[in-house]
């Protein structure tokens, strides 16, 4: 699809145009601060791959791979923990120069923005010529952004070897830099093309969002498991599916088929439905006299959270998107408008909060030249801040939810206050819980979720699992194997052929130099995985070991070598 774009033309009735800016591997960039410079780097999140690379990708790394997998693709792989700060902080110079051409931005999520066509296009001379200066504008934010120095050096992730962190030095302010990331803007009827298009970096003629969608697989849609039914019912693509009757889908696949339908039309998931306006649902806390740090305003988040929600509640409405305001006493406002899939919780709408607060005052939006006393930028005592204020926005009826019985919620009440008192001192990703995965080793069966945010296993927890690990479950489960010589009795390695069977019986175990006897054994447990797939293919098998000064080892044995998997108490 060429940068064809129209001026003047009208796109699919009832679907508004959109124009997104993309930064690629926006999580990669912004952890490694000085860029990759060729290295294969990916960003983790959960014990999977969030983003990654050009280089990782090039060796076959993929969003949503395991750690194992992904660096049994490409082992030297350099892992980078999820900094969310950080991504808003270095996005914001580009959300600002977006904003310059209308203040109705839209943040998708730290390196995904939006903002309407219509207004903007007709005052700028077209949609190519919007998209032309908007492109021009993100790339010179970036540019000076990475041009100040202030880069921010990721730090291994867990698994990753302190020594594969910075082996050429980049890392370091004074080495060499790397180009800036770039960014891709594209435009088509709808936001969910409209995204697309801007991986593609096309502008879709007005009118042919539909066309443009056709060649994408149907899991573009969203939905996985529609997607493999349509899959084996012959639609492998969105043309495909776009193309049976309308009536048909609905019977067929009820309303989440009658919204992807839409999408595959170039349609809004649903038809637009006029409402009147309702009353005022915003919240906002006033500062007098004038706050001149945003450190109070951090702390009045959560509580202007909770207000937000009490509002929506009493008027059975949710959001999934908020506008933070920030005015301040010489007359200066800032405003930027957050994106959330689902329900937003008070905790996850005051972290967001927090992360455009810091983002502004990195950024220095409200700072004077120079600077003043206790820190704070030199007139910024004189104005301060007067108002900080949340604005719903995509409002939709509140479905509800079922509560507990025997008093339940009461207690669901109290954990949540105080894990949400915790969030506020180690963030919102500092508290995590366990929740169960699909898998066969102890390691695979459970991933860490931050609290507060939804969980869907990337594999069927209750699925059969041939060679699964079965109770007792071990006490300590290392985020790595760790490497072990087993050797028998005549100090020979221990070796397991492809019927499970062992060379000799395990005499000793050497764990990072040390010696332990083997007191009782019991397995192998062989696990064949991904036999249909040689590029993913593994054979293992996992042995139980009890050493003579009373310790209970979990051992694995992949390829002739063996690895310390977990322990027992």
């Amino acid at each position: 699809m060429a940068d064809g774009a129209k001026t003047g033309t009208v796109g699919t009735p009832g679907t508004p145009r959109v124009l997104v800016v993309w930064c690629p591997d926006w999580p990669v960039a912004a952890v490694e601060g000085a860029g990759t410079d060729g290295r294969p780097v990916a960003v983790t999140v959960g014990g999977r791959i969030l983003a990654c690379s050009e280089v990782a990708r090039a060796a076959g790394v993929r969003q949503g791979q395991r750690l194992k997998l992904a660096q049994r693709l490409c082992p030297a792989l350099e892992l980078r923990d999820r900094d969310p700060e950080a991504e808003t902080r270095r996005f914001e110079p580009v959300a600002a120069a977006v904003e310059a051409f209308t203040p109705r931005v839209e943040v998708l999520r730290p390196g995904l923005c939006a903002i309407p066509v219509k207004g903007p296009g007709r005052y700028f001379g077209g949609e190519e010529a919007l998209a032309s200066k908007v492109r021009t504008a993100v790339a010179a934010a970036l540019a000076g952004e990475w041009a100040t120095g202030s880069a921010h050096p990721g730090h291994p992730a867990d698994g990753a070897h302190p020594a594969d962190a910075d082996p050429a030095g980049l890392d370091h302010p004074s080495g060499p830099r790397a180009e800036a990331p770039h960014a891709q803007v594209g435009v088509a009827d709808g936001l969910f093309a409209a995204v697309l298009a801007a991986r593609a970096g096309v502008l879709v003629p007005a009118g042919r969002t539909a066309e443009f969608l056709a060649p994408y697989p149907v899991a573009a849609l969203g939905d996985e498991v529609s997607a493999e039914l349509l899959d084996r019912l012959g639609l492998p693509t969105v043309g495909a599916f776009a193309a049976l009757p309308a009536e048909a889908v609905a019977d067929r696949f009820g309303p989440a088929g009658t919204a992807a339908h839409r999408l595959a039309r170039g349609l809004q998931p649903r038809p637009p439905v006029p409402r009147e306006e309702g009353p005022d649902l915003s919240v906002e806390q006033r500062f007098d006299p004038p706050e001149p740090l945003a450190e109070p305003l951090v702390f009045v988040a959560r509580p202007l959270a909770e207000r937000l929600h009490e509002r929506l509640a009493g008027a059975g409405l949710t959001c999934g998107r908020v506008a933070v305001e920030v005015v301040c006493a010489d007359g200066r406002t800032a405003s930027r408008l957050w994106r959330h899939e689902g329900r937003l919780s008070a905790t996850a709408l005051a972290e967001r909060v927090r992360w455009q607060l810091q983002a502004w005052q990195s950024t220095g939006a409200f700072d004077a030249p120079g600077e003043g006393r206790d820190g704070a930028p030199e007139g910024a005592h004189d104005a301060g801040f007067t108002a900080l204020r949340l604005v719903p926005d995509g409002l939709a009826p509140d479905q509800g939810w079922q509560l507990a019985l025997w008093g339940q919620a009461v207690v669901d009440d109290r954990v949540e206050r105080a894990v949400a008192r915790v969030q506020a001192v180690l963030g919102h990703a500092g508290l995590r819980r366990i929740e169960p995965a699909g898998g066969r080793g102890p390691g695979e069966q459970a991933v860490r979720v931050p609290w507060g945010e939804p969980h869907e296993p990337g594999a069927p927890v209750d699925a059969p699992w041939p060679g699964r690990l079965r109770d007792v479950w071990p006490a300590v489960v290392y985020r790595a194997p760790v490497p072990v010589a087993v050797v028998d009795a005549d100090g020979r390695p221990v070796t397991v052929d492809g019927r499970a069977g062992v060379s000799a019986r395990p005499s000793t175990v050497v764990v990072r130099g040390r010696e332990l006897l083997v007191d009782g054994w019991t397995g192998p447990w062989p696990a064949v995985e991904y036999w249909w797939d040689q590029s993913l293919a593994r054979r293992r098998a996992r042995f139980q070991v009890a050493s003579a000064d009373g310790r209970a080892l979990l051992l694995t044995v992949e390829g002739g070598e063996w690895f310390m998997e977990a322990g027992y108490d």
